[in-house]
């Protein structure tokens, strides 16, 4: 399902040693028991529904939810802050997308906060949902940083800056803010704050605006907006 331009990216680097050891150090693990999150289908699962030249806004976190919704699915399906329809339903949502709805609710008027967590509604229409590190075992945070991810999306980010006529970026936390010294700000809006958890989101996330701020600049470059509004039917 990966669009095709992704698809030659993810392709050249898988090529590099540096994959080759990411990727065997985390098959390693599961085939130890451990696990990884999130579920090996969808480590990439943020590629899957606009290719590079239909993406208008990329929102970059940190790594995956390392927890399980109630029955033992992991929480992580390949899109940062987002999580699959179950949870909401049968556990309570986590701390930093409910941050994220309730700066929603401030900044977008007509937001109202839905019963679950899956953001696919906003992948489908440009928004790339990116973390800078792609997998974690369970119940431990940042426990797959520095195996290797890091160079991969930077690369990501690399190619949305060069080949990308004008885009979004939106760096939360100090993780994501790193990324965004290279972007082309002559072409590209680039907004960064602190990350929407509950330790960090008092001192700048809430009140940041970053999401009609991110209307207004698509508009004013002839791109449609992005319908931030999440539907409680969603998939």
């Amino acid at each position: 399902m990966i669009k095709s331009q992704w698809q030659k990216i993810i392709d050249n680097e898988k090529k590099q040693d540096y994959y080759r050891q990411l990727i065997a150090e985390i098959n390693q693990q599961r085939s130890a028991g451990i696990n990884i999150f999130p579920k090996e289908e969808q480590v990439l699962h943020a590629f899957d529904y606009q290719d590079l030249p239909d993406i208008k806004v990329v929102i970059l976190g940190q790594d995956p939810y390392h927890g399980l919704i109630e029955d033992g699915l992991p929480q992580a399906h390949g899109l940062a802050f987002s999580v699959p329809r179950l949870v909401g339903e049968k556990s309570k949502l986590p701390p930093s997308l409910l941050n994220i709805y309730k700066e929603l609710s401030t900044d977008i008027g007509e937001f109202v906060s839905p019963n679950h967590g899956n953001l696919v509604s906003w992948a489908e229409q440009g928004v790339l949902l990116l973390n800078t590190v792609l997998t974690v075992q369970q119940a431990k945070a940042h426990s797959h940083a520095k195996l290797g991810w890091e160079i991969f999306t930077d690369k990501v980010i690399s190619e949305i800056n060069e080949q990308h006529s004008g885009c979004v970026f939106i760096l939360w936390g100090a993780h994501a803010q790193k990324k965004g010294n290279k972007l082309d700000k002559s072409k590209h809006l680039v907004l960064a704050g602190p990350h929407p958890s509950p330790l960090s989101s008092y001192r700048g996330f809430f009140g940041c605006r970053h999401f009609s701020k991110t209307n207004t600049w698509l508009r004013h470059h002839q791109q449609s907006a992005i319908d931030w509004c999440i539907s409680p039917n969603d998939l």
